[in-house]
């Protein structure tokens, strides 16, 4: 439980974050890309669910006013939620979240009988009992193809028995299309209450006019460089051989970096401000490659594949492909590859990934490069994951406003936590999530 406002109630926290902004709840909150999202349209995050107790120490860390449960989605109800989050009657506006869809996925093989695939009907069962107006769900593009949209038709036919109506055809949007300079293709679907007016989903930023969307020429599409470009080489620092921060001078940067870092205001960000120290770099622990690794990594051409590691090297004028999270430690912790940045031998950091993300710098990931990257991969952009709240936030008929009220920096504890220190501190066993497995294969830094 969030041990900074566990004994609050919700109406409370409204009082000390001069709140009065529609209430979203978060189920398998992650790190949190997908409820940034939301809290950047001018939603507040009131409650969120996690079973991975590591990402609900980083979630607690960076929404410090947000309770995380932190347990299987299988084992909470909609009265357990609102007790332990201090909700209690207080009506939620839209409950959102992408259960895990590995069993769907286009890497590898896709199975129907994967057990995580239940979590979709989970998800709808606790998000439907919390009686929202409107419910977001997010999966993977996979699901779409093939034999796997019968189980989507299940899903719409689910939205359909608990008395929401969905908004279809559910949309597949490119985070690209919505100011992220990445390719990555992410299945959302919409459902209303159905009393209430169904929303629209969100048109690319090529489809909007300037008058609708005053942010257009700034956040046509950054390129990789313009989104990195800024950030010091992370190897040129020992302290970030031991340490994930360190104090740095930045490079010229472009108004999205700049957006990012907090130097130029996003007039429509309507998140609280969180108090950090701009000029410190965090989550840049630096990767120890061979000298012949670097020798390739120089070598290969930008928007091509390295040949050995199969790493693609980015094109510093081009998009950086899709991050992934690669497997959990229950699947063998495969660390998924993370591309070649495009001006060193090297492969990218966890705060390059960030900014490839659409994360700003305030935001804090694990210590380690294995959570870190993994918490990166496996969330929502929360420019894309904005751009679908915005229109529930149209819906409920809101004008959301920008926040005063700056929220003061969490306990970077929260983010240097163990597997079972992370399970002390939040009261469950230590098996909730299977130990990490290793082998020399899988543990090798670079290829």
């Amino acid at each position: 439980m969030n041990t900074l406002l566990e004994q609050t109630t919700f109406g409370e926290r409204s009082q000390l974050l001069e709140l009065r902004r529609p209430a979203a709840v978060d189920l398998f909150c992650g790190a949190g890309g997908m409820g940034l999202g939301f809290e950047q349209a001018g939603f507040d995050i009131v409650a969120a669910v996690e079973i991975d107790p590591i990402h609900c120490a980083t979630h607690e860390f960076n929404f410090p006013y947000c309770p995380v449960i932190c347990g299987d989605i299988r084992n909470v109800t909609a009265e357990t939620l609102r007790s332990k989050s201090g909700l209690n009657e207080t009506p939620v506006d839209v409950v959102f979240g992408g259960p895990p869809c590995q069993g769907f996925s286009m890497i590898g093989k896709r199975a129907d009988n994967d057990p995580r695939n239940d979590l979709i009907m989970e998800f709808l069962r606790l998000a439907s009992s919390l009686s929202p107006k409107y419910i977001v769900m997010e999966n993977v593009k996979g699901l779409t193809l093939g034999k796997q949209q019968r189980y989507l038709d299940e899903i719409v036919a689910g939205f359909a028995r608990v008395g929401f109506r969905p908004l279809l055809p559910w949309r597949v949007l490119n985070a690209l299309d919505f100011g992220v300079p990445q390719e990555r293709e992410r299945l959302f679907l919409i459902a209303a209450n159905e009393d209430l007016p169904l929303p629209e989903y969100p048109l690319p930023l090529t489809c909007r006019s300037r008058i609708d969307n005053p942010l257009f020429e700034m956040r046509c599409t950054p390129s990789v460089i313009e989104a990195i470009g800024d950030l010091p080489n992370a190897d040129d620092f020992e302290e970030l051989e031991h340490s994930d921060s360190v104090k740095v001078e930045y490079g010229d940067a472009s108004e999205y970096a700049l957006v990012l870092r907090g130097v130029i205001d996003d007039p429509c960000d309507c998140s609280y401000p969180r108090s950090y120290d701009p000029e410190t770099l965090t989550s840049s622990l630096r990767t120890n490659h061979t000298p012949e690794s670097r020798r390739r990594f120089a070598e290969a051409r930008h928007g091509c594949a390295e040949s050995v590691s199969r790493f693609l090297k980015l094109d510093p004028d081009g998009f950086c492909n899709t991050l992934r999270a690669g497997t959990a430690s229950d699947r063998g912790a495969f660390t998924s590859p993370r591309p070649i940045h495009p001006v060193h031998p090297r492969c990218i950091t966890v705060r390059e990934a960030a900014r490839l993300h659409s994360y700003p710098d305030w935001f804090r990931f694990h210590t380690t490069k294995w959570h870190g990257a993994r918490q990166i991969g496996n969330s929502v952009p929360p420019l894309l994951a904005r751009a679908v709240a915005s229109s529930i936030i149209r819906a409920l008929n809101i004008e959301p406003g920008k926040p005063t009220l700056s929220l003061p920096a969490s306990d970077e504890a929260l983010l240097r936590m163990n597997m079972q220190d992370a399970c002390l501190y939040y009261g469950i066993p230590f098996d909730t999530i299977p130990r990490r497995t290793r082998n020399s294969e899988r543990e090798r830094k670079d290829r």
